[in-house]
């Protein structure tokens, strides 16, 4: 049984990740939420609840024990939470991250609204912790499951992502915790040319 931390879970990707994670065989969630009332019944039935503030490095602890895998879709001082997700983890011994970080942080000048996210995908690099981080483009609602990713150094390509796809592949990184370990890879729609 892989025990799964969500933490951010109310944030309108990770419902898409719930979803695609919950049919997976042997797969224990726990959500980690400021306000679990934001949380549909649907989407928290079959998991455990946890409410707390990932800037509260105890409740971050509290949640981080006994998980194997912790993905995070956060947003706000994401070098605060950033900290204390990898403290917590370290001192639990939890070694599978899986994060949302942002198009755009390599590029030069940096634009100020990215600046956290570059500082989230900065402390999970240097974490020593097995990370994947994900650098999607800006998300649409779209109904489809069509993606590519591109590896860091190498440019961003595609356009706007569906969060059905990026959920798509987190739950693949779930199921199967070796895959793209060590990876900080771009994630968009493929830009296919019209015949």
């Amino acid at each position: 049984m892989k025990k799964i931390l969500i933490m951010g879970a109310t944030g309108s990707l990770a419902q898409y990740v719930i979803e695609a994670v919950k049919p997976l065989e042997n797969i224990q969630l726990t959500l980690f939420v400021r306000n679990k009332n934001r949380l549909s019944k649907d989407l928290s039935d079959r998991c455990e609840v946890i409410e707390g503030d990932a800037l509260n490095y105890k409740e971050v602890k509290n949640a981080v024990k006994n998980q194997d895998i912790v993905y995070i879709n956060l947003d706000g001082d994401l070098q605060i939470m950033g900290n204390n997700i990898v403290k917590a983890m370290r001192e639990e011994k939890v070694k599978r991250i899986i994060a949302i970080s942002s198009i755009g942080i390599y590029t030069v000048p940096l634009r100020p609204v990215l600046v956290p996210y570059r500082k989230l995908a900065d402390i999970i690099e240097n974490s020593g912790l097995d990370y994947t981080i994900l650098r999607p483009d800006w998300f649409t609602h779209a109904d489809e499951i069509d993606y590519e990713t591109t590896i860091k150094g190498s440019p961003e390509s595609g356009s706007a992502i569906s969060r059905k796809s990026i959920a798509d592949f987190v739950s693949k990184l779930m199921n199967y915790p070796n895959l793209h370990v060590n990876e900080n890879l771009g994630i968009s729609k493929p830009v296919r040319e019209r015949a």
